[in-house]
């Protein structure tokens, strides 16, 4: 076995796994002694399974030795962030409320990555109840940036982020509401990639808003994300947000060519009042895509206002009795977001929620001209732990919860203090292809996504 294997890619890992150069053991051994020599200073994990995950990874291994290949996630060691919930596994959506909840179901996609042959390695740290952007609100400590320890990873799925950052697991799930999944890969130089509301079920997954939530993929490059979500993505008849639409093979479709994507450049105001440098990368992204695709042009998008309102009054609702029981098990910043939508008007609620679908038909029009369209990540780089940011981290990312868009962060340079910066790429509803298959071909055409933090 390598001495670098955790820094193998997933398809790289997947492929020697299947040439059986390496064993799944090998695999999640080598994960779990990175995760000892690091995970201390990162804190990324609430539950580690090691037991489990070396089990696990001996069965996948004897499927292997027979000939049985269940696809590019046989034997791969992942995480979940910890509001996803895992049978016989605590879930504490970084909560002292859910401190010692054991679920006995595994969340949908969960049943759908080990049906793959996924190994669990454990369950990730995160902002309690997915609320925030910066991983300080947890029961379980704070969660810390590999490029730069005292700074923030980005929320709420921190510990994700920086788990796949820090090659202490090869992939890692997600949730996604108000941009969750791609701050903290912009903050950590990861992919993170939210699929169209509705791709993927959200059954078994602790919520913040019903409406608003996605599940989807943090790992190392594009084709990784591609092989999580080929893995994850369908039609559940169990969750009423799924549709029953036809899943590609995300993978294979990496290759469609990108030369005729018309592409739409939210300058308005989404590059208004970005940092210098993160400006300077976005210019730079540009000019690359420029040479990938076709015509270019600046666009505006719908004001999307109403997106909190829709978010908390949901929230409440599901928090309404624990909390109103039990308020001092809730962090106090979670427990003013949520009590302050006890006095919410149903009528308010109902009018935010019809405007919200008003939205997700208008967005379409965009598409009338342009494939994509493309924003920075986040208006800065990651701040340090306990400042306050200067911008709005999610400004960017939470627009494209309320339209139910696919939307992907990618790599796309560093401060000259080393601090990652991402570029996000959006489509259309169901265009998943089109957004991997450009966010590939920028990857490949970089060399952003290569570099990694130096740990020690």
């Amino acid at each position: 076995m390598a001495s670098d294997v955790t820094s193998l890619t997933l398809k790289q890992a997947s492929d020697q796994l299947r040439a059986k150069t390496v064993s799944s053991m090998e695999l999640v051994q080598a994960c779990l002694d990175r995760i000892a020599a690091h995970n201390s200073r990162l804190n990324t994990f609430i539950t580690l399974t090691a037991d489990r995950a070396l089990a696990a990874a001996r069965a996948m291994q004897a499927e292997i030795q027979l000939g049985k290949w269940r696809g590019p996630l046989h034997g791969v060691p992942l995480a979940l962030k910890d509001n996803i919930d895992t049978a016989g596994i605590r879930t504490t959506a970084a909560s002292l409320l859910l401190k010692d909840r054991v679920p006995s179901a595994d969340a949908e996609v969960v049943r759908r990555l080990k049906n793959a042959g996924a190994v669990i390695l454990g369950k990730l740290n995160m902002n309690e109840f997915a609320f925030g952007r910066t991983s300080a609100d947890t029961a379980f400590g704070t969660v810390h940036n590999p490029w730069a320890l005292e700074r923030i990873p980005g929320g709420s799925s921190s510990g994700p982020a920086a788990a796949v950052s820090a090659s202490l697991c090869f992939g890692a799930l997600g949730t996604d509401t108000a941009g969750s999944i791609r701050m903290p890969a912009s903050f950590c130089s990861v992919v993170g990639f939210k699929p169209t509301y509705g791709r993927s079920s959200m059954r078994g997954i602790i919520p913040v808003s019903w409406t608003l939530d996605h599940v989807g993929p943090i790992c190392r490059t594009v084709e990784d994300a591609a092989l999580m979500l080929s893995a994850i993505a369908g039609y559940d008849d169990a969750d009423v947000t799924t549709v029953d639409t036809p899943v590609p093979d995300y993978a294979a479709e990496l290759r469609m060519p990108v030369a005729r994507l018309r592409i739409g450049v939210l300058r308005k105001p989404l590059f208004d009042n970005l940092d210098a440098e993160t400006a300077a990368a976005a210019e730079a992204a540009l000019a690359v895509l420029r040479k990938l695709t076709g015509r270019m042009i600046d666009m505006q998008i719908p004001p999307v206002g109403i997106a909190s309102q829709v978010m908390v009054a949901e929230a409440y609702a599901y928090h309404a009795q624990t909390i109103a029981q039990s308020p001092d098990l809730y962090l106090p910043g979670t427990r003013s977001t949520i009590l302050g939508a006890a006095n919410g008007k149903a009528a308010d609620y109902v009018l935010a929620h019809r405007r919200l679908e008003q939205l997700r038909r208008e967005i379409l029009r965009v598409f009338e001209d342009v494939n994509i369209l493309i924003t920075p990540t986040t208006p800065e780089p990651a701040t340090v732990i306990g400042e306050t940011p200067q911008r709005n981290a999610s400004v960017a990312t939470s627009p494209f919860d309320v339209y139910g868009l696919p939307a992907i962060s990618v790599p796309c340079g560093f401060s000259a203090a080393g601090l990652p910066i991402g570029l996000q790429i959006i489509g259309a509803p169901w265009a998943e292809s089109s957004v991997l298959a450009l966010a590939h071909a920028y990857e490949q055409a970089t060399e952003w996504h290569t570099r990694e933090p130096k740990l020690g």
